[in-house]
């Protein structure tokens, strides 16, 4: 289960003054659950970018708190710089990065935009996912005319702001707000100082392409524009150049969606075009911070290639990414420094299944009542199917099993991803009591004061219940791919699979008492037997699931 985590990339348009830039960065520092990453000023353009990230909920708080500081310490009829520009923060993308969608974004983005125009007294325009019409989608053409044309383009009621009054605000100008997917700034390293070459393929895999040219000239259409060929990938932008410090040529990219190109497509198109010129991709570099799901998805991606199993750790498929794109050639690549989720992880975050197994042992054993069975189900099923995930592994590589490779890999990576649900709800059975805990010290002097707190039992009490169901549920996932390493995996690992199997009926079993107990005297009598019911069904259907793999391990043993 991913945590919903949200990058909020906003444009100041100030670039030179120190004190007004740690002044923003102090509003955004304002707001617990955010992580301020990266401030980056440039003083020719007179802008800096800052990049921070968190819930929803807390990064348009901290959007909300920087664009107001913005709006009060930037004077754009003052402002001068080369980067294009319409106000003192002049663009404020809210980024995906995990546990949401784009389009569950945009409602945060009107949000913010809406409450940037009432209480800043800052027009607001709504771009990209947010945009309200298809004419206001690019950035370029909500600010083509910049700072100095807006005072003429806020009146037109083609240009109606999308929030506040269409008044032109000369002190802070307006800003523009909207929901964008991640974009990766990547470069690829050729054995080459050749930039006619690195540019040949940087036109060939862009999706702008190349200019026709015929017999040397141009070719145009009627209207007098250059015809283009059309490139290989969809939402990459690419050129070529020179890094002397390096001393080699390289293709820049900036792959504006990798949910459409991901980062090791752009690569292989890359090495697939040097080598047409007789030329090699040495290596490739990512320039800033980026989600683990791009080198999750890359590291899965070689192993495929390789016709290899891709159900491993998602450290170890980021490993093999790393290795593969060869993106320590020039300068080392930390996962903990590189990945956004490791990058904002703090030690009062460790969870449960982050501690070592004596560690673990050690908390269970001690006077505490949490971490208790549930969570210990949960811990007991996440190792039933690693244990099926590990002879997954062994399978697909075993001799006589090669064409049967893919199969194992699936089971392997969906194994994988029921683990780590479990390894998840170690964490939230123990949180689920400390919420009980917590409602039952609620004061309850007055009658409001009661009635808020038997609300507070009533939905801690639910969670409680909840959640060892979910872990019930997520356990008897796995025993179809324990069947199958049973029945059909490495005859050598039957018996880790059967261990497996085991871990699973403990995992059930015990989540299921859970379930029952925290029912006990449960106010909701609706919802606590629809619940008992579908509890009951669930583990009598496992029993039997799990009853027909012992009967099969009778024959190998």
């Amino acid at each position: 289960m991913s945590q919903i985590l949200v990058e909020c990339v906003p444009n100041f348009s100030e670039g030179r003054d120190q004190v007004i830039l740690d002044a923003i960065a102090d509003a955004v520092r304002s707001v617990e659950g955010v992580t301020l990453l990266d401030v980056d000023p440039g003083k020719a353009t007179n802008r800096t970018v800052f990049t921070f990230v968190g819930h929803p909920k807390d990064v348009i708080n901290a959007a909300f708190e920087a664009i107001g500081v913005a709006g009060k310490l930037i004077d754009m009829t003052k402002h001068k710089g080369e980067h294009p520009r319409m106000g003192a923060t002049d663009v404020c993308p809210l980024i995906p990065i995990s546990g949401i969608t784009i389009e569950e974004l945009v409602p945060y983005a009107q949000e913010l935009g809406r409450r940037v125009a009432e209480h800043h007294g800052i027009p607001v325009y709504l771009y990209e996912a947010a945009a309200t019409s298809p004419q206001r989608k690019s950035l370029g053409d909500i600010r083509s005319g910049e700072y100095e044309g807006l005072a003429t383009k806020i009146v037109d009621p083609a240009w109606k702001p999308d929030y506040g009054k269409p008044a032109f605000n000369a002190h802070s100008g307006a800003t523009v707000i909207g929901v964008r997917d991640f974009l990766v700034a990547y470069n690829v390293n050729l054995n080459t100082s050749s930039v006619k070459k690195a540019n040949s393929i940087a036109f060939d895999i862009r999706e702008q392409g190349r200019i026709v040219k015929k017999n040397g000239e141009t070719v145009t259409d009627d209207h007098g524009q250059p015809l283009r060929q059309a490139g290989m990938l969809k939402s990459v932008k690419a050129i070529g150049w020179y890094i002397e410090e390096y001393g080699v040529a390289q293709i820049s990219m900036n792959l504006t969606n990798i949910n459409v190109t991901a980062l090791h497509t752009a690569f292989d198109a890359c090495d697939d075009g040097a080598r047409d010129r007789g030329i090699r991709v040495t290596g490739s570099e990512i320039v800033g911070m980026i989600p683990k799901k791009v080198l999750i998805d890359a590291g899965k991606h070689y192993l495929e290639k390789q016709k290899l199993s891709a159900g491993l750790s998602e450290r170890d498929l980021m490993k093999l990414a790393v290795k593969t794109l060869g993106l320590e050639e020039f300068a080392p690549f930390p996962l903990d420094k590189k990945i956004i989720e490791y990058t904002i992880a703090k030690p009062e975050d460790t969870m449960l299944a982050d501690l070592t197994v004596a560690g673990y042992a050690d908390l269970t054993a001690s006077e505490s009542p949490a971490p208790g069975g549930g969570s210990a189900s949960a811990a007991v099923g996440a190792f039933g199917v690693a244990l099926g995930v590990m002879v997954a592994n062994l399978t697909s590589t075993k001799k006589g099993y090669e064409k049967h490779w893919k199969k194992y890999s699936d089971y392997a990576v969906k194994g994988q991803e029921i683990k780590q649900r479990l390894l998840h709800l170690i964490d939230e059975d123990t949180r689920s009591y400390n919420g009980i805990i917590q409602a039952i010290r609620l004061p309850k002097g007055t009658d409001e004061e009661i009635a808020i707190r038997k609300k507070a039992m009533i939905d801690a009490t639910r969670y409680a219940i909840e959640v060892p169901y979910q872990a019930m549920v997520t356990a008897a996932e796995a025993i179809p791919i324990i069947s199958a390493m049973v029945e059909k995996g490495n005859p050598n690992s039957v018996s880790d699979a059967a261990v497996g199997g085991l871990c699973l009926r403990t995992a059930i079993t015990g989540a299921f008492y859970n379930v029952l107990i925290n029912m006990k005297g449960f106010d909701d009598v609706v919802f606590a037997d629809a619940m008992r019911a579908d509890a009951n069904t669930l583990f009598d259907k496992s029993m039997v699931e799990l009853d027909r793999i012992a009967a099969m391990l009778k024959e190998h043993f």
